[in-house]
């Protein structure tokens, strides 16, 4: 047993998860990983995973029982993000999505608003979080999408851009500003929209470099009318749901961060025990050697920090903003380290798509860039050490 593997057996696991997990697992090995090339070369939405994501009741996990669900652990939520994302980063997002999407309701909605909702994404439902738009991507505060109240209903006009789940979803949580409020954070507001409502268009599907088969939509709202029932808390809560909202979500891009890199690292491993130069296995070479110890260092490391943020979501701390960045930013840098190195080390076929690794790769990128680039959550970081009695 190596040391990650010796990790991930240290997880104290209930018996209700470790049976879940198994069956994740056996599902992403036997029917997901097998379709995972295909997918990529067609750009697909992968349905048939959907279903077969359905059929275990994963969604039911993270949703409360009282809604339809049958809630784990958020720390068993991270091991399933992981393990999907590993056999297809694309299905990965994609499930992942309906978490982002929905636990700001779970936390926020009013039970009315919960009964009515919920059920339907316990039940295999795909959700879409909605903030993106052409000229506000890490600056939330600089969306244009209006929320403008009209008796009983909310008329909504907009665009967003970069919307995962965007042209396949059935519940889209949408955050833009109220009308009549000045001030651009004390503006931000969050309203539920559901699929087929008038004035919710598909604008278009955007082609990747990779998680080519998670649909990234944009869409319009053009004098879109949900019910008044549909805003979460008051107009202006929006900015605080949202960033509540986001220290939860960052650790599972995490977590599917981290599926990448492990798929890529035991891709990378089962190669040089193979592969021979000079009459050696390739790693028998010291240097090769020295380059598998960091990024094994570098896994186990980021593994463990993974699970510890877990166990504070589960352990309900108050504040884990810090915490959730720097599992983000590490966890996803790794990813595109390690998906780098194994392609380097696997040499031409790395680069070749008949090996995952060149996948990989690709699918890697974008966990840099989504959720807050790296570069925003190491502004995040070094922010928090500014002495508060010394600034301006």
């Amino acid at each position: 047993m190596n040391v990650l593997q010796s990790l991930d057996a240290s997880l104290p696991w209930s018996e209700e998860e470790t049976m879940l997990l198994e069956s994740v697992r056996g599902l992403a090995r036997t029917r997901i990983a097998p379709r995972a090339a295909a997918l990529d070369r067609s750009g697909a939405f992968p349905w048939e995973n959907v279903a077969d994501i359905n059929a275990l009741g994963l969604n039911s996990m993270f949703i409360p029982e009282s809604y339809g669900g049958a809630p784990l652990s958020y720390s068993c939520y991270l091991a399933c993000v992981r393990e999907i994302s590993a056999a297809c980063a694309s299905t990965g997002i994609v499930w992942a999505t309906n978490f982002h999407a929905i636990k700001p309701l779970i936390q926020f909605g009013s039970d009315e608003q919960k009964q009515r909702l919920l059920p339907r994404v316990a039940e295999g439902g795909l959700a879409s979080l909605v903030i993106t738009e052409p000229s506000a991507g890490s600056d939330a505060t600089g969306m244009r999408t209006r929320l403008e109240e009209d008796s009983d209903e909310i008329v909504i006009n907009g665009q967003k851009t970069f919307i995962t789940n965007g042209d396949v979803a059935d519940v889209y949580l949408l955050f833009g500003k109220w009308v009549g409020i000045d001030d651009p954070k004390k503006a931000i507001s969050a309203a539920v929209v559901q699929k087929g409502t008038p004035g919710l268009n598909v604008i278009g599907v955007e082609s990747k470099m990779g998680t080519r088969a998670s649909s990234t939509a944009t869409l319009s709202f053009e004098n879109c009318r949900i019910p008044r029932a549909n805003l979460l808390c008051k107009p202006g809560d929006g900015l605080h749901i949202l960033l509540t909202s986001l220290n939860k979500s960052r650790p599972s891009v995490a977590a599917h961060a981290l599926g990448i890199a492990r798929a890529a690292f035991e891709d990378a491993i089962a190669y040089i025990n193979e592969r021979r130069q000079f009459r050696k296995r390739v790693l028998e070479f010291q240097g090769v050697q020295f380059l598998v110890a960091d990024l094994a260092a570098e896994l186990a490391t980021c593994e463990s920090w993974l699970w510890r943020v877990g166990r504070m979501v589960d352990d309900e701390a108050s504040d884990i903003g810090i915490e959730a960045s720097i599992l983000k930013l590490k966890a996803t840098d790794l990813a595109m380290r390690m998906a780098t190195e194994a392609v380097q080390l696997m040499g031409g076929y790395g680069y070749c798509q008949d090996y995952r690794v060149e996948r990989l790769m690709r699918d890697a990128k974008i966990t840099q860039i989504w959720e807050g680039t790296n570069q925003i959550h190491r502004q995040l970081i070094g922010r928090s050490f500014l002495s508060k009695e010394n600034s301006a």
